[in-house]
């Protein structure tokens, strides 16, 4: 007679939270594409200029007078100043790259910090904080900036501080709705029976919980930083010449666009790529880290 006993089926153990949203950003290939060219921009403008054989204030006084061709000793040529084009462009990489890193970690801690009050508090401090949102949401960001960099001449430190605290907004709310909706769950009504107060309550058991969303906020914080900083710089309202950035360069080769558009070229097209890349980071950890299945 056959045996009709059956063996325990062998059941593979549940993967990790961790593991799963790993496994679904690295299925979205985009994201992975724009993971790695910020990855190589970030190498490039991190050892670019230690490399380089030239400053980049450095000047060839042989070359001044307009732009010089891309030669075996100047890749992307030189500018009007006798300047090595590439090393201003890996230098300018370097501030519009932390300019906008910097901004956006300033307007996620203040969105963050906003969403979480109105979130958690609810009633009048809920009133007044998203009151207070819809009025900044309601003035223009690009004419007030420019306001406000004509009136103090723009470090990168105050510039930081400029875009970072006009592009807070959408985080604000992003977690006020978390906040709304975690607030009501069954681990923090546990948590505050137990007698935590309301700044453990939100820092300690809601925020980790809502970490998700605030990561893809912040992480499209940085194109809106980088766009707004590259804007500033090209209409002559960011950081000043001779300290090069993205959207600088951009405006100084303007003027020589017809005859040398090599010196216009690879700053658009950095600010173009790192743009896109991280909007792709952006959507696939969104992805990642709220499945819609």
């Amino acid at each position: 007679m056959a045996d009709l006993s059956l063996t325990p089926a062998t059941v593979a153990p549940p993967q990790s939270y961790g593991r799963r949203a790993l496994r679904r950003f690295l299925k979205h290939k985009p994201a992975v594409a724009g993971l790695v060219f910020l990855l190589v921009m970030g190498l490039i403008v991190l050892i670019g200029p230690f490399v380089s054989p030239y400053a980049f204030d450095a000047q060839d006084f042989t070359l001044i007078g307009s732009p010089g061709p891309m030669t075996s000793a100047h890749w992307l040529g030189t500018d009007e100043l006798g300047r090595d084009a590439l090393t201003r462009l890996i230098h300018g990489g370097r501030i519009s790259l932390a300019v906008g890193l910097a901004g956006a970690i300033v307007s996620t801690v203040l969105g963050t910090l906003v969403g979480a009050l109105a979130g958690f508090y609810r009633g009048w401090t809920d009133t007044l904080l998203m009151r207070f949102t819809d009025v900044i949401l309601c003035i223009p960001t690009l004419p007030l900036v420019l306001l406000l960099s004509g009136l103090f001449r723009p470090s990168p430190p105050l510039l930081v501080a400029i875009v970072g605290i006009l592009i807070w907004m959408g985080t604000a709310r992003l977690v006020r709705s978390q906040f709304l909706t975690l607030r009501e769950r069954e681990f923090v009504e546990a948590a505050r029976a137990l007698g935590a107060g309301g700044a453990r309550l939100m820092f300690r058991h809601i925020l980790p919980n809502a970490i998700g969303p605030i990561t893809v906020a912040a992480t499209l914080a940085v194109g809106s930083a980088i766009m707004l900083e590259s804007a500033l710089s090209f209409l002559g309202f960011g950081i000043q010449p001779p300290v090069p950035t993205w959207g600088n360069l951009l405006n100084s080769a303007s003027s020589w666009l017809s005859v040398a558009p090599w010196l216009a070229i690879p700053p658009g097209l950095c600010i173009l790529l790192t743009v896109l890349s991280v909007n792709f980071l952006g959507d696939g950890l969104r992805d990642a880290l709220e499945p819609k299945d």
